[in-house]
């Protein structure tokens, strides 16, 4: 999509909250045909937002349903997206007013609610999306229906305390009654949410995760990965984690070193053994112990197929 037609399309957001306008008014603020208003319409259809109409030829987008009350609340970024954009706006000539405005309302939008996850709901579960939403922002407890699990092979109502959605909405961590645990349920698994009306008992056992550069979860850091890397890997850990950035130093014209914690050593291990003629490990103790068990792992595997 052309910088243009993007343009179009936000500004036709906005006029779309609340509207009360004809597509041929809104056409005409937006110095467009009817059609193209039309065409820019089912592109927001197709993107999951809803359109809906006061009467023909009257369409709106409506904000008094749950808790978004803004256009901005209905885009989420995840952490390396924000990294990114901020990057972009950063390019902005520092005297552009734009910058500034841009910067201020990505701000407002993580800090309004900074316990949401990163990206914008599949259509198809928004509505148990929306209903856990409302119960974090109530703290208020939810029965997960027809939840079905893999690790129990069973399905089973689950009453939970939920507290914070990962990436993409797709699970979310809740404090379970019933194991007195905090446990990651899948979105996608639960048949349907019934929020409660029992406030939270359990607030101060919610331990809330952090995200490492590789993308892994855990409510702390279990070690530091050292590496010294050549510019082809480099080039891939930068391009596949941007975060990584952030603990990067280029040590000469072609090599960077890397030291950054890390929530396991399972997704830097993949990365190292995937460029292992790229890559020196340089630590920790624990990381090189835990690539070497890999390693041994898989000539042990490798052996036992060539005696097959």
């Amino acid at each position: 999509m052309d910088q243009p037609h993007l343009t179009r399309l936000i500004k036709l957001m906005l006029l779309l909250v609340g509207n009360r306008l004809t597509t041929s008014a809104l056409a005409k603020k937006l110095d467009c045909s009817v059609r193209t208003v039309q065409r820019s319409i089912e592109t927001l259809k197709m993107a999951g937002i809803v359109v809906e109409y006061y009467q023909k030829g009257v369409p709106y987008l409506s904000t008094n349903k749950g808790p978004i009350k803004q256009i901005s609340d209905l885009v989420h970024f995840s952490v390396e997206e924000a990294y990114i954009l901020n990057k972009a706006i950063d390019s902005i000539d520092a005297n552009n007013k734009l910058k500034t405005n841009l910067k201020e309302k990505l701000y407002n939008i993580y800090h309004h609610y900074p316990w949401m996850a990163d990206l914008v709901v599949k259509p198809e579960l928004g509505n148990n999306v929306e209903k856990i939403t409302q119960a974090i922002q109530n703290e208020k407890c939810v029965e997960f229906l027809r939840y079905r699990s893999s690790n129990s092979n069973q399905v089973s109502n689950r009453k939970v305390e939920p507290y914070e959605f990962t990436t993409n909405f797709e699970q979310v961590w809740c404090y379970e009654h019933d194991s007195n645990t905090c446990k990651l349920f899948n979105i996608s698994r639960i048949g349907q949410v019934k929020v409660t009306n029992e406030p939270w008992l359990y607030k101060e056992k919610h331990q809330h995760r952090i995200i490492d550069i590789f993308r892994n979860s855990e409510t702390q850091y279990q070690g530091n990965v050292e590496l010294e890397l050549n510019v082809r890997a480099y080039n891939l850990l930068v391009e596949e984690y941007p975060l990584s950035e952030n603990y990067l130093e280029q040590t000469s014209d072609n090599t960077w070193r890397l030291s950054a914690p890390v929530c396991n050593y399972e997704g830097p291990a993949r990365f190292v053994l995937g460029l292992s003629d790229n890559i020196l490990i340089l630590g920790d103790q624990h990381f090189i112990h835990f690539v070497e068990e890999k390693i041994f792992s898989l000539q042990n595997s490798l052996r036992h197929n060539l005696s097959l």
